[in-house]
């Protein structure tokens, strides 16, 4: 299963879609997945002309919302390879198999698609702006990543089930680490290409965001619930 949460990408959720594969070696069907998460345009209505099942919030409920109805919709309908991957024409497709490859061997539980391992074309605040999130990361939850806001992961059947999403906006990507932590999950990187635009850019997470995701993370650290 392929999940892309979406939240008012009518310009570009047709092609993202369009440029899935449609086959991968050792998996006999893919169903691609998009959460329109309280869209205001024909997000939705675009998705399901280009074949995807849609499962839409009323309201925005953020980033944590939507991976969190995802990996619900992924328990209930008994898959058993899950793959994020975002809306915003950042990812490139032909990357899914080297995400797939590990959890269909079996060697990862989870497995997260890096930038950062060859940031070629990457602007240089983004960089220092992950860095900065990863060593957060790292320093609360003991567990290193070299991309930890990356939104390209893949995850077994073992990791999803067990995997619990409490945040609803853009700190899930440091909380994944979290619970790779807490149930000692296998987790692997490889090295992913991204593409940037002036479209992804302006779509994507700001550095100005770092400080509200270490804000939020660190309230839940010491007040859990």
């Amino acid at each position: 299963m392929i999940l892309i949460p979406a939240f008012n990408e009518e310009k570009v959720i047709g092609s993202v879609i369009e440029t899935l594969p449609k086959n991968l070696p050792g998996i006999n069907t893919i169903e691609t997945v998009v959460v329109n998460d309280g869209s205001s345009d024909k997000t939705a209505q675009i998705a399901k002309e280009k074949g995807a099942t849609v499962i839409s919030h009323p309201i925005n409920r953020g980033l944590g919302g939507a991976l969190g109805t995802g990996f619900e919709y992924a328990r209930r309908n008994n898959h058993d390879l899950l793959i994020t991957f975002d809306a915003d024409g950042q990812h490139n497709a032909e990357n899914i198999k080297a995400v797939v490859k590990p959890l269909a061997e079996k060697k990862a539980d989870v497995v997260i698609g890096s930038r950062l391992v060859n940031p070629k074309g990457m602007p240089w605040y983004r960089i220092v702006g992950n860095f900065g999130l990863n060593l957060f990361t790292f320093l609360f939850y003991w567990v290193w990543t070299t991309d930890s806001q990356s939104g390209f992961r893949g995850f077994s059947r073992k990791a999803f089930q067990e995997i619990r999403i409490a945040s609803d906006r853009m700190e899930v990507s440091s909380e994944f680490f979290h619970e790779i932590g807490r149930l000692q999950l296998r987790m692997i990187e490889v090295p992913i290409t991204a593409i940037y635009t002036e479209y992804s850019l302006a779509k994507g997470q700001r550095n100005l965001n770092a400080f509200k995701i270490i804000f939020k993370v660190a309230l839940k650290r010491i007040f859990p619930k």
